[in-house]
C-alpha cells in the first residue's frame, strides 16, 4: 500500500494560482500511473488529470490549457500547477495511484471571487 499526502491547497481569488504536491512513499511510485482528482460540495468525485510513469498526460477538458501535471519520480512527488482559477475549481483535490486503493487525505482549494 502506497501512503499519499497532499499539500499546498489553500483560499485564492480568482485567476490565481496554485500548486498542489502529492508525496508517495513506497518503491512502485516510479512505476505508477498517478492521478489527481476532485469532489466538489455535493458532486460526485470527478478526475481532473493524469501522469503515466513515462510521463504521459490527460486532462479533463474544463482543465485543460490551465492546469499541468508532472512528476518527480526521485522525489517520488506528483504536481498539479493550476493557473487561471475559478470558482468552479473550488474543491477538495485527492491524488491517487491508478489501479489501486491508494488515495491521499485530500486538500482542500478554495478560489474566492
Amino acid at each position: 500500500q502506497v501512503q499519499l499526502v497532499e499539500s499546498g491547497g489553500g483560499l485564492v481569488q480568482t485567476g490565481g494560482s496554485l500548486r498542489l504536491s502529492c508525496a508517495a512513499s513506497g518503491s512502485i511510485f516510479s512505476i505508477a500511473a498517478m492521478g489527481w482528482y476532485r469532489q466538489a460540495p455535493g458532486k460526485q468525485r470527478e478526475l481532473v488529470a493524469i501522469i503515466t510513469s513515462g510521463g504521459g498526460t490527460n486532462y479533463a477538458d474544463s482543465v485543460k490549457g490551465r492546469f499541468t501535471i508532472s512528476r518527480d519520480n526521485a522525489k517520488n512527488t506528483v504536481y498539479l500547477q493550476m493557473n487561471s482559477l475559478n470558482a468552479e475549481d473550488t474543491a477538495v483535490y485527492y491524488c491517487h495511484v491508478l489501479q489501486s486503493s491508494s488515495w491521499g487525505q485530500g486538500t482542500q482549494v478554495t478560489v474566492s471571487s
